[in-house]
């Protein structure tokens, strides 16, 4: 490939990969692997999957990387293997045990547990974690031996469904906001239950609008790199927020949010907006401004 072709391919390519990330890779190795193969420097993806979960993973490059933090504050779905009856350090099958218990627990005991998990809770992120405490993660204080106090934080869980009951393990459904930490979801639970518990296994099935159908297999993607034919699963960036309102801007609310100003709303289609041209490309993100009832631009992806 000439570096014209490069040039041009660096510069162009704007859109999505969800991967199905394999167990035993970090995210970040997922994204190194889409920056060579794609020739693709500017890649990130939308939310960290840790090595010993699997699933789905979105992959933004080009442009659309400016997307990354509206996409990351979609809801997730993961599908978690809980195991009562042990706690451990990291809360899951990587760390150490620190405690055990018999695990005397109906079905309906572990149900109405889950229950008390449904809706806003306030939830404190795993020791070993990458939450920074004075500019340092966590998982680095805890690794030196040191006191990792974690201040709680606010979540959504929409939904907890019992899928299997096999203990002492269960298999449970978590559809949840952005940030839930299901290590800490698995942890508190035992707690709940008196006998401890934590995580072994996690999949996650769903991400923002994207699920494991939309999803490529990561050798699948790394055979279709060695061949040029990628970009049959490349998605266009602007489905990555396809369940927010399109507005169809004509040419000249385009000329003039390209340039970063407002346009009057001619109705208010939601707080916050896809501004597309008549072809369906993504030019913007936009806000709704109730005082002058107008579209603010917040991001301009074409100049």
């Amino acid at each position: 490939m000439s570096d014209m072709e490069n040039y041009e391919i660096k510069n162009t390519v704007s859109g999505v990969l969800v991967i199905d990330k394999p167990v035993g890779m970090t995210s970040h190795d997922v994204v190194q692997v889409v920056r060579k193969g794609t020739n693709i420097r500017r890649a990130g993806h939308t939310g960290t999957l840790d090595p010993r979960a699997s699933g789905v993973l979105v992959v933004l490059i080009g442009p659309a990387v400016r997307l990354s933090e509206y996409v990351s504050a979609s809801d997730k779905r993961y599908q978690g293997i809980i195991r009562l009856g042990s706690r451990t350090d990291t809360y899951d099958a990587d760390g150490t045990v620190t405690d055990t218990s018999p695990v005397d627990i109906t079905e309906e005991q572990f149900e109405n547990a889950l229950s008390q998990f449904i809706g806003e809770i306030e939830q404190v992120p795993p020791p070993y974690s990458a939450v920074k405490i004075k500019g340092k993660k966590a998982y680095q204080l805890a690794r030196q031996g040191e006191e990792v106090d974690l201040e709680p934080r606010k979540i959504t869980v929409h939904s907890l469904e019992l899928l299997e009951w096999a203990p002492p393990e269960a298999v449970v459904d978590i559809y949840c906001s952005s940030g839930t930490y299901v290590r800490s979801l698995a942890h508190d639970l035992g707690n709940v239950l008196g006998c401890g518990a934590h995580l072994i296994g996690l999949r996650r099935t769903k991400s923002g609008r994207f699920t494991l159908r939309d999803a490529v297999p990561l050798q699948k993607l790394r055979e279709a790199f060695d061949d040029g034919s990628w970009y049959q699963y490349l998605i266009p960036a602007a489905e990555a927020l396809s369940e927010w309102p399109a507005l169809e801007l004509d040419d000249d609310q385009l000329d003039v949010v390209r340039h970063g100003h407002r346009i009057p709303a001619e109705e208010k289609l939601g707080n916050m907006v896809r501004g597309v041209s008549a072809q369906g490309e993504l030019v913007a993100l936009l806000s709704y401004e109730e005082d002058t009832n107008e579209y603010q631009p917040r991001k301009v992806f074409f100049s």
